[in-house]
């Protein structure tokens, strides 16, 4: 088994094991355990009130993607890593009935809690499908918006993920990401460490390296929208001030 192989069966192992204890989805990186919390990653307690409580509690990643993308009643919503749904829900509500969310994800146990949520809350807009980023179980030109939270980082190929996103987006379609990237060099044993990259740390790239990766796929008005410097409580000194949430938009010609 290869490096990529390894990680990616890492990443499976620990974000399973989350969804069976019902903690935070990004096990070391989030936090919001308070109203407080939830605020600092652009999240409204009111809109929090109106989804499945099941789902909220497996965390909220480093950013609220939904609150940017401009959803519209009607449109289709692809949500990349989605987890125990939190973003899906909060999608599906701002889309509405004759719109659809689908969420793709390759954690049995994540798919598994997030599908029998949909089921009994009675989302019959929502689609939660087993799948990789990289290749995605979804049709060309078939989706109006992409949104995810702190997920692309744990990719290996982020092109491949962006090209992917590119295919699946009908042509003037969008994407607001939510991600962690680097500012400064990140210490060489951090970037081998399996924990920091299930972390969402480790396969964080340098900001600069992150967008034009966005723009090498083909999508257009690449942007940051929002960032600010991540914190851990329990962060290594020495990446202190080198980790920032960025939420990043960009449109398929």
């Amino acid at each position: 088994m290869g490096r990529e192989a390894e990680i990616k069966e890492f990443i499976k192992k620990r974000y399973g094991a989350i969804a069976a204890q019902d903690r935070c989805c990004c096990a070391s990186s989030c936090s919001w355990d308070t109203p407080e919390g939830a605020r600092a990653l652009g999240y409204m307690e009111q809109e929090l009130s109106k989804i499945p409580p099941e789902a909220a509690a497996l965390g909220l990643g480093c950013g609220n993607p939904t609150a940017l993308a401009e959803l519209k009643k009607g449109e289709v919503v692809l949500d990349l890593g989605s987890g125990g749904g939190v973003d899906a829900f909060l999608a599906a509500n701002r889309v509405g009935p004759n719109g659809r969310v689908i969420g793709v994800d390759m954690t049995d146990e994540m798919l598994a809690r997030a599908g029998q949520t949909a089921e009994r809350h009675s989302y019959a807009n929502v689609d939660f499908r087993r799948g990789e980023i990289e290749n995605l179980p979804v049709s060309d030109a078939s989706v109006d918006v992409i949104i995810s939270n702190c997920v692309i980082n744990l990719s290996c190929d982020k092109l491949r993920v962006f090209k992917e996103a590119f295919r699946v987006l009908k042509p003037g379609g969008r994407i607001l990401i939510s991600d962690l990237v680097t500012e400064g060099e990140m210490p060489e044993d951090v970037r081998k460490s399996f924990d920091a990259w299930a972390g969402c740390i480790a396969g964080a790239l340098e900001r600069t390296e992150y967008l034009d990766t966005i723009k090498m796929a083909g999508f257009i008005g690449v942007a940051i929208v929002n960032q600010h410097t991540y914190t851990q409580a329990d962060a290594d000194e020495r990446i202190t001030g080198k980790i920032l949430s960025v939420q990043v938009k960009a449109v398929k010609p």
